[in-house]
C-alpha cells in the first residue's frame, strides 16, 4: 500500500515528527536547501532588467533529490514540511519544482507548517495544508538576488584596489559599519572630570546610618555637561562643598514613601533570547540558535519518545495562542499559587514592525519544568531551556511589588545644599519568584542592603563624614554580541533569521574579532582590513550601505511577503542606485594597492623617511629608497663592443648610486658600489674579470616594519585572547578540526551519527596556519636557524632564511639509494589526504614511490636491493618488494592501463620482525553547543 511522502530539513526533525504521523506516513529530509544560484556566476538575469535567478541544485544535494523522486513518484501525496518562515517556504518550493515531473499532478503535492512540534500542532497542519505561499518565496528570492548583486559585482573592485579574496556583502557590511564607527568614537573621546558628594548621615539622637548624595545647590541642580549623574565639575569645587557641609545644619525636608509594581517582560523574541542568552548565559548568537534548534526539532524523553520543547525560534512577535495561554496560567494557579495569578492574562504589543507571522518563543508544554527533564538534556539545553520557561511562565505572572522611600535632605550653611536617598523593599515578589533579568539581582540585593531608616518630615540628621570621588567620563562601550543584535534591531537592519548568519560572517571573514573570543565580556574590534574595505565602501556607496537605506530594504522585503509590492520592483529601484555607484567607484575608489603615504617616521637602517605601504597582511612602514627598478645584465660580449651604449642603457634605467655585482653559481659578490658615470666603467670591467654573470643595480634599503597604531589592541586588559569554541550552526555542539584533501576545517562531532549532523566550515588560510617555532639546528646550506613550519601537507622543517634560502629538510632512509635510477634518496614525503608514502628526491625527474616503507636491507633470496615493511596478522613484517603474494596490487591510474610488474623475480622472502604498532588514538569530541544561518554569497 502506497504512502504519503512528508519532506523535512533536517533528520532530527523528520525523527520527532514521524512518531506523530504512523504508518500511513514516509518522513524523509532534505537536508536543508537543494537549490541555489551557480557559485561561478552571477546567475542573475540583469540586461533586460528581469532579475529572474537561474536556479540549479547544488552539486552535494544531486543524490538527495533523485532520492525523493524517485519517493514522490509512488506516493499518495507529498507534504512538504521545511521551517514556516521565508526559507522555509523557499525549500518547499524548490522541493515543488524538483518533484512535479514524478508526481505529474501539481494537487497531490501540499505545503505544511507548524509553529511547534507537538502531536496537537502537526495533526492539526495537515488537516490545513495550503499551496506554496509564493509572495513568501519572492521575499526570500529578492533577499538572495540582493545579496548576489553585491557580493558579486563589489567584490572584484576590492579584489582590484585592496586585496584579493575580500568580499562585500550587503548587510554584513553596514554592522561592520556600526562597529567601526564605534571604534571610531572611542578613539576620538575626549574624557571630562567631574566629582560626586556623598554624605554618611545619621539620625538624632540614634539610628542606622545611610548614605545621601548632592543634587542641588540653592536649589539649582548639580550637573556638568554630557553628564548624567549629579556632580560638580572640578576638585576646588568638590573641596569648598565639603568644608562647608562640615559646618552645616542637616535635617529631612521632605520623605516620600509609595508603593511601586515591577510588570513581567513579555515572552522571548529571537533578538531578546539572543541577547539574554548572551548576558545571562554567555552563549554566542551561533551557540543560542544552535541549541534553540534542536529544542525546537525534538528531544528524547525516555518514555515519552521524541518531544519538541520549544516553539519555532526564528520570530519577532511577542503573541502567544490562547490555548498556551490556558495551559500556562493552569500551571501557575495550581503549582505557584492564585496570588501569582493575575485576574485576566497578560497582554504584550508587539513592535511596529513585526512581521508577527509566528508565536513568541515559549515552551510547548509548560508542564514539563526545566528540572524534571534535565536528566535528557544536555547542559546547554537545560540552561537555555529554563531560561525559555521561565520568562514564559513569568511573562503570565502578576507584578512584582516594592515599597519605595525616598528622603530629600538638606543642609544649611551659607548655601543650602540639597541631598537625597533612596531604598525600596520588596514586598511581593510576583514574577520575580520564577525569573531575575541579567541586571535584576543585583539592583535588588544593593537595594535591600541599604534600605533606609525610618524618619519623618523635619527631623534631624547628623553627618558621620563626606565622600567626595572623582570621576571621568567613558567613552561608548564595543559592541558585544547582545548590544550589536540589539543596535541591528533597533535599526531595522535584518531580521531575526539573520542576526546570526550576519554575526558569523564579519567574524569569518576577519573584519572584526571578538576579545575575548569566548565567554560573556567579548567585545567586538574592527580589524584594519575590516575598517579600510568598510571606510571604502561607505565612501563610494553611500546609498547603498547608508543604514536608513538598508532598514528600508528590510520593509520593503515585508511588503512582498505580505503581498503588497512586486519583487522586481523593489529590484529595479536598487540597481539603479546600485549600479550609478558602482561606475563611480571603478573610477574613484582609492587603490589601496598603490598606497605610498609619508609618515615622520626614519629608516633604523639608512635614515631615509618611512612610507605607509599596504600588503598581504595590511598596512606596513617601508623605507622610501627602497628601489622598484629591476638589475640590468651586462653582457662581455655587448661591452666590448659598444661600452657607451651600455652605460646609457644603464644611466636610463637606474639612478646612481649603484651597485656592480657578479654572481658565480649561485652565490652573488658586490664588486663596487659607484656614485657617477666615473666610477661606474671601472667597476662593470672590475666586474667582468672576476666573473662571467654581471649585473647593476640601484642602491636600495628594504627596511620594513609592522604599522602597530593601525591595528586593535588584542592583549587588551578586557580579556584575554584565548582560542575560541566554534559551535555547530545545526545542533550547538562544539565542532573538532579535522584535515582533508583540500586542508583544515571545522565539523561537527555528530556528523556520522544517527541522525547526521553534516555542518563544516572551511578555515581560511591565515586561521590554519600557525606561527613558525625555532630548533636548535642550522641550515647546511646558508648557517642560518632551522624553524618548524605548517604546511598544507602538514609539519615540516626548513630555513628561516626563506625566501633566499629555500633548503627544506627532508627526513630520508638513510642508508639506502633510488632503486630505479640509482642517484637520488628515499625521502618520507605526505600526500594530499594526509596519507604517508616514501619517494624519490630527484622527482619528477625519477618517479619512484612506495606506499610502504623502504628499509636499506638487502633481500637475502633474490638480491633486491631493498625491502619494506608491512603489517600483517597482527605482526610487523619485512617483505620483498619482488613476493607479488604479499606485496598490495597497485591499482592503474584513471585512464591509464595495469601497470607491469617491475621484475620478472618471483621471490617469497617473508619476516616478521614484531608486533603491529598500536594505531593512533584520536581525541574524541564530546560536547555540545549552536546553528549558523545559510550565509548568502557576498
Amino acid at each position: 500500500m502506497s504512502k504519503s511522502l512528508v519532506i523535512v530539513e533536517s533528520p532530527a526533525k523528520a525523527k520527532t515528527i514521524n512518531k506523530y504521523l504512523g504508518n500511513n506516513y514516509q518522513v524523509e529530509a532534505s537536508f536543508g536547501h537543494i537549490m541555489d544560484l551557480p557559485k561561478r556566476d552571477i546567475g542573475v538575469e540583469l540586461k533586460q532588467r528581469t532579475f529572474k535567478p537561474t536556479l540549479i541544485v547544488t552539486p552535494d544535494k544531486e543524490k538527495v533529490v533523485a532520492k525523493l523522486r524517485k519517493m514522490a513518484a509512488g506516493a499518495n501525496a507529498v507534504y512538504l514540511a521545511p521551517d514556516p518562515d521565508r526559507e522555509g517556504e523557499a525549500i518547499a518550493a524548490h522541493l515543488a519544482m524538483q518533484l512535479l515531473p514524478a508526481v505529474k499532478d501539481k494537487s497531490r503535492i501540499h505545503r505544511v507548517t507548524f509553529n511547534e512540534i507537538t502531536k496537537k500542532a502537526v495533526v492539526q497542519a495537515f488537516d490545513q495544508a495550503r499551496n506554496v505561499d509564493e509572495n513568501l518565496v519572492d521575499a526570500q528570492q529578492t533577499r538572495r538576488v540582493l545579496d548576489r548583486i553585491v557580493g558579486y559585482k563589489i567584490s572584484p573592485l576590492l579584489w582590484d584596489k585592496v586585496r584579493r579574496g575580500l568580499s562585500a556583502g550587503r548587510v554584513q557590511t553596514v554592522a561592520v559599519r556600526l562597529i567601526v564607527e564605534r571604534e571610531r568614537e572611542i578613539q576620538q573621546f575626549k574624557a571630562v572630570e567631574y566629582w560626586t558628594i556623598d554624605a554618611a548621615l545619621t539620625p538624632v539622637p540614634e539610628g542606622a546610618e545611610f548614605t545621601a548624595r548632592l543634587i542641588a545647590i540653592d536649589g539649582t541642580k548639580a550637573e556638568v555637561a554630557t553628564v548624567s549623574a549629579p556632580s560638580v565639575g572640578d576638585g576646588k569645587t568638590a573641596e569648598a562643598i565639603v568644608a562647608a557641609l562640615g559646618k552645616a545644619q542637616w535635617s529631612v525636608r521632605q520623605v516620600e514613601r509609595k508603593e511601586r509594581r515591577r510588570s513581567a517582560t513579555p515572552p522571548f523574541t529571537t533578538s531578546k533570547l539572543q541577547q539574554d542568552a548572551s548576558r545571562q548565559l554567555g552563549f554566542n548568537v551561533r551557540r543560542t540558535m544552535g541549541v534553540a534548534q534542536r529544542l525546537y526539532e525534538g528531544v528524547d524523553l525516555g518514555s515519552e519518545g521524541t518531544v519538541g520543547l520549544i516553539t519555532y525560534m526564528r520570530t519577532d512577535s511577542t503573541r502567544v495562542s490562547p490555548d498556551a495561554i490556558t495551559a500556562v496560567r493552569g500551571y501557575i494557579g495550581q503549582k505557584l499559587g492564585s496570588q501569582y495569578l493575575p485576574e485576566q492574562p497578560n497582554a504584550y504589543r508587539s513592535k511596529n514592525d513585526a512581521q508577527d507571522a509566528h508565536e513568541a518563543i515559549r515552551p510547548t508544554n509548560p508542564e514539563l519544568h526545566p528540572d524534571e527533564i534535565r536528566r535528557y538534556l544536555s547542559d546547554e539545553q537545560y540552561r537555555l531551556y529554563k531560561l525559555i520557561w521561565q520568562r514564559f511562565v513569568a511573562s503570565q505572572m502578576v507584578p512584582a511589588v516594592y515599597d519605595q522611600t525616598t528622603i530629600n535632605i538638606e543642609a544649611k550653611a551659607d548655601r543650602r545644599y540639597d541631598f537625597r536617598a533612596s531604598g525600596s523593599v520588596l514586598k511581593f515578589d510576583g514574577f520575580l519568584r520564577v525569573y531575575h533579568e541579567a541586571s535584576d539581582s543585583a539592583d535588588d540585593d544593593e537595594d535591600l542592603k541599604h534600605a533606609l531608616p525610618a524618619l519623618n518630615d523635619g527631623d534631624g540628621l547628623r553627618l558621620m563624614r563626606t565622600i567626595p570621588e572623582q570621576h571621568f567620563t567613558e567613552p561608548p562601550p564595543r559592541y558585544n554580541e547582545a548590544s550589536l543584535v540589539k543596535e541591528l534591531e533597533e535599526q531595522g537592519i535584518g531580521r531575526p533569521s539573520t542576526y546570526a548568519s550576519i554575526i558569523t560572517t564579519i567574524q569569518d571573514r576577519e573584519y572584526v574579532t571578538k576579545i575575548p573570543p569566548t565567554g560573556k565580556g567579548g567585545r567586538f574590534y574592527p580589524t584594519e582590513i575590516g575598517t579600510v574595505v568598510t571606510e571604502l565602501l561607505v565612501a563610494n556607496f553611500p546609498y547603498i550601505f547608508d543604514t536608513q537605506y538598508t532598514a528600508k530594504l528590510e520593509e520593503e522585503l515585508d511588503e512582498i511577503e505580505q503581498g503588497r509590492e512586486k519583487w522586481t520592483d523593489l529590484l529595479k529601484g536598487f540597481y539603479d542606485h546600485f549600479e550609478e555607484e558602482l561606475k563611480r567607484a571603478e573610477k574613484h575608489m582609492e587603490n589601496v594597492k598603490r598606497w605610498e603615504k609619508p609618515t615622520d617616521e626614519k629608516c633604523d637602517l639608512c635614515g631615509s623617511p618611512l612610507v605607509l605601504k599596504w600588503g598581504k597582511f595590511g598596512s606596513f612602514y617601508a623605507c622610501s629608497a627602497y628601489a622598484k627598478e629591476k638589475p640590468v645584465a651586462v653582457s662581455a660580449t655587448a661591452w666590448k663592443k659598444e661600452p657607451k651604449k651600455v652605460i646609457a642603457k644603464i644611466e636610463g634605467k637606474l639612478k646612481y648610486p649603484m651597485l656592480v655585482k657578479t654572481t658565480e653559481g649561485e652565490e652573488q659578490t658586490t664588486v663596487a658600489e659607484v656614485k657617477n658615470k666615473t666610477e661606474l666603467t671601472p667597476g662593470i670591467e672590475k666586474a667582468l674579470s672576476a666573473g662571467r654573470k654581471v649585473t647593476v643595480e640601484q642602491v636600495s634599503c628594504g627596511f620594513t616594519k609592522e604599522h602597530h597604531t593601525s591595528k586593535p589592541d588584542l592583549q587588551a586588559a578586557d580579556g584575554e585572547n584565548g582560542p575560541a569554541e566554534e559551535y555547530c550552526e545545526n545542533c550547538g555542539k562544539v565542532m573538532v578540526l579535522r584535515r582533508g584533501p583540500f586542508g583544515a576545517y571545522m565539523a561537527c562531532p555528530d556528523y556520522n551519527a544517527d541522525p547526521p549532523c553534516r555542518t563544516i566550515r572551511r578555515l581560511s588560510q591565515k586561521q590554519q596556519s600557525k606561527p613558525a617555532v625555532p630548533l636548535d639546528e642550522t641550515c647546511p646550506k646558508c648557517g642560518k636557524q632551522l624553524v618548524l613550519r605548517t604546511g598544507s601537507y602538514g609539519e615540516f622543517v626548513s630555513c628561516s632564511g626563506y625566501p633566499k634560502c629555500k633548503y627544506i629538510k627532508q627526513n630520508l632512509i638513510e642508508g639506502l639509494k633510488c632503486p630505479k635510477c640509482g642517484e637520488g634518496d628515499i625521502a618520507e614525503r605526505k600526500a594530499r589526504t594526509g596519507n604517508v608514502f616514501w619517494g624519490c628526491t630527484r622527482y619528477p625527474k625519477c618517479d619512484f614511490t612506495s606506499n610502504l616503507k623502504p628499509v636499506a636491507q638487502k633481500c637475502p633470496q633474490c638480491g633486491s636491493p631493498y625491502v619494506v615493511e608491512r603489517v600483517m596478522d597482527g605482526g610487523l613484517y619485512l617483505v620483498c618488494p619482488n613476493n607479488k603474494e604479499m606485496m598490495p596490487k597497485r591499482r592503474p591510474r584513471k585512464g591509464q592501463k595495469a601497470e607491469e610488474p617491475q621484475s620478472t623475480v618471483d621471490c617469497h622472502f617473508l619476516e616478521r620482525i614484531g608486533d603491529a604498532p598500536e594505531p593512533p588514538v584520536k581525541p574524541s569530541a564530546v560536547t555540545h553547543g549552536p546553528v549558523a544561518e545559510e550565509q548568502p554569497v557576498g
